[in-house]
């Protein structure tokens, strides 16, 4: 695998690229060369922190495949002022990838993301110079920060200030859109706004400001806890929605779980819009958000469970279900939970396990499960049954759960019960953040 020293780094021109731009690696004068790759090795360690990669200084395969992302052009880290309250702004020129009208409109929603929480006022004129000027252009485009094609870097802001102060450039040669197809406009602008307003990127990966792109949806957006934090303090407090959604914490004491499934030895643990991939030969778990992998499914997963015979996975939320062939989802999905024999009035199903020596999947509902026979698609009759009666001691209902080894592992809270499938009994309760071992 790849795992380069610095000094063997000096012949990988994008690397030493890629931490010039972003993490302000200076050029030695021309013959210093030790003095040259022990700065490559500190511009590295400084990139592995902020994206919390294990920090050795050398081009490992993790951290070169992270420099391949699409991602902001502003550095990773620049000490920014802040604006007054009342600013102006001006869109120079459009991309020809969308309508003006839809243009216009991804931009004003961007402008709103931080209007809505800070006492900002926004007014956009059509001529002269604005506080923000919002233009596209491609590689040289008249700022000595040229663009690099397609994908590679996005776009960037200049922070509060003088001259080129506050605007924003975006790369045409993007394909610029309204939904999950090559970049949205209107999650990049909002990202870059923010750096137009003075916002450094942060190092939390469901943040608005994290430096690489990841599409979130299109509707119902709200700004998360880490980017609301960061700009109500230079801002201040202007808030009419309190509630911004917080990156989960794996080893947070009160942790608790939406939905946990394997793929195909790999566990997928969901929790609000994100999900953690947990790989056997992996040190730890990676963070990513739903969106991200299905812009198609809600951001949010009520119940998943693996069916290893067909090679799916199956996820559920309301009354709708996907199935997924490794990371794709199954033609003629969604379907609706009632076609597998549910009744129709079950509105959403908190957790399922497939029990792979009897090709049963139990679903939860309430207080409630029933048995599901894969082979014959057919519920099992006398259902459903009180949780409690067949499983005693997990309590009256589960948030999560998967089978493993002859054991069943339920969630509920913030505990974590281990129960044997052939002797009926608890095992051992764990706490939920167990599953990560917190």
């Amino acid at each position: 695998s790849l795992c380069l020293p610095p000094l063997t780094l000096l012949l990988f021109p994008s690397v030493k690229r890629y931490l010039k731009t972003h993490y302000n690696l200076r050029s030695n004068p021309a013959g210093i060369l030790k003095a040259s790759a022990d700065s490559v090795a500190s511009k590295l360690r400084e990139m592995q922190a902020f994206f919390g990669l294990e920090v050795t200084g050398k081009l490992d395969e993790e951290t070169y495949e992270l420099m391949q992302q699409p991602r902001c052009g502003v550095p990773d880290f620049a000490k920014t002022p802040c604006l007054p309250l009342c600013l102006t702004d001006r869109i120079v020129n459009y991309t020809p990838d969308l309508k003006k009208s839809e243009v216009d409109r991804a931009f004003r929603k961007a402008f709103k993301v931080w209007s809505e929480v800070t006492p900002l006022n926004f007014t956009r004129i059509h001529s002269g110079t604005a506080d923000i000027m919002i233009s596209f252009g491609r590689r040289e485009h008249g700022d000595f920060y040229p663009f690099d094609g397609p994908s590679g870097l996005l776009a960037h802001a200049f922070p509060p200030g003088p001259d080129y102060g506050g605007d924003a450039h975006f790369d045409e040669d993007e394909l610029w859109s309204t939904d999950s197809k090559g970049y949205n406009l209107f999650l990049v602008a909002a990202h870059e706004l923010g750096h137009s307003l003075g916002l450094e990127h942060s190092r939390d990966p469901g943040a608005l400001m994290y430096p690489i792109y990841t599409y979130t949806g299109n509707t119902g957006f709200l700004l998360p806890d880490d980017d609301f934090q960061g700009i109500q303090a230079l801002y201040g407090d202007h808030d009419p929605h309190p509630d911004h959604p917080k990156t989960p914490e794996k080893c947070s004491a009160n942790l608790t779980l939406d939905a946990i499934t394997e793929l195909r030895g790999e566990m997928m643990i969901f929790k609000d819009r994100f999900f953690w991939r947990l790989h056997p030969q992996m040190v730890d778990a990676e963070l990513v958000q739903i969106k991200s992998f299905w812009p198609e499914i809600p951001g949010k997963i009520d119940a998943a469970y693996e069916d290893p015979e067909k090679d799916h996975v199956l996820l559920f939320r309301g009354k709708k279900f996907w199935a997924l062939n490794g990371y794709d989802i199954v033609e003629g999905y969604p379907k609706k939970i009632y076609e597998l024999g549910l009744p129709r009035s079950v509105k959403a199903i908190d957790a399922a396990v497939h029990i792979s020596d009897t090709s049963k999947t139990l679903f939860f509902v309430g207080e409630e499960y029933w048995s599901y026979d894969e082979k014959n698609q057919v519920m099992d009759k006398d259902y459903p049954r009180f949780i409690e009666e067949d499983f005693p001691g997990i309590g009256h209902r589960v948030d999560a759960a998967y089978h493993k080894n002859g054991y069943i592992y339920f969630f509920n809270g913030q505990l974590q019960f281990e129960f044997g499938v052939w002797n009926q009994r608890i095992v051992r309760v764990l706490n939920t953040n167990s599953v990560f071992l917190c």
